[in-house]
């Protein structure tokens, strides 16, 4: 099996690339260039369950970073690829638009249990693998003041769900079922497994 000293990654979440520094894992990013309307590959087919829906997503990412490194002519090595969505029921919940999304996104989580589904996957030459990590969140009862003031922070922008487990809205977290990686929007069993198939070096 021929072995690989980096991956690229695609994505532009800085946590993903810190999970990936967790494992020891070279990485260089393979970003989308302006003239990519990447937004558009997130987009939600009516009727679409939320697993398929993150995993479709994640296969248009992979497709769309492989294109993207051929067209730029780069060294070869596996690309990885992820996408995280949370799930009320059959419900979507995707990055807040603004504010008011924001809140209405969090009020709606409020004293609720909802799913965080992650999928991952990677390019190897003419391989594509991938794994699909789901999780549960439990969040308490969350006083309208503690939503607004979370929105007001900035942070649940760009965030599935309109927050990030490893923020201040942790206090109201009751329990989680399943990967804590897999919520920040990296499994990191299931994406070390692919890598480790894949010939990739983990860094010790």
């Amino acid at each position: 099996m021929k072995k690989h000293s980096f991956i690229y990654l695609a994505s532009q979440s800085p946590r993903r690339r810190q999970l990936l520094d967790q494992l020891g894992v070279r990485h260089e990013l393979l970003l989308a260039s302006p003239d990519e309307d990447a937004e558009a590959l997130e987009d939600h087919i009516p009727g679409e369950t939320p697993a398929v829906y993150c995993e479709r997503v994640t296969q248009l990412k992979l497709a769309a970073a492989v294109a993207r490194l051929n067209k730029r002519g780069l060294a070869p090595a596996p690309v990885l690829c992820a996408d995280t969505t949370v799930a009320l029921g059959r419900r979507i919940f995707g990055k807040p638009v603004d504010a008011d999304d924001a809140v209405a996104t969090l009020t709606r989580l409020s004293g609720r249990t909802h799913r965080v589904i992650t999928a991952v996957a990677l390019a190897s030459g003419r391989a594509r693998t991938s794994r699909l990590s789901v999780s549960t969140v439990r969040f308490a009862e969350v006083p309208p003041p503690v939503i607004a003031g979370y929105v007001a922070s900035g942070e649940p922008f760009g965030k599935a769900g309109a927050y990030a487990i490893q923020s201040r809205i942790a206090a109201w977290i009751e329990r989680i079922g399943g990967s804590y990686s897999g919520i920040m929007g990296l499994p990191l069993h299931e994406t070390a497994q692919l890598l480790l198939a894949a010939g990739v070096q983990f860094q010790e």
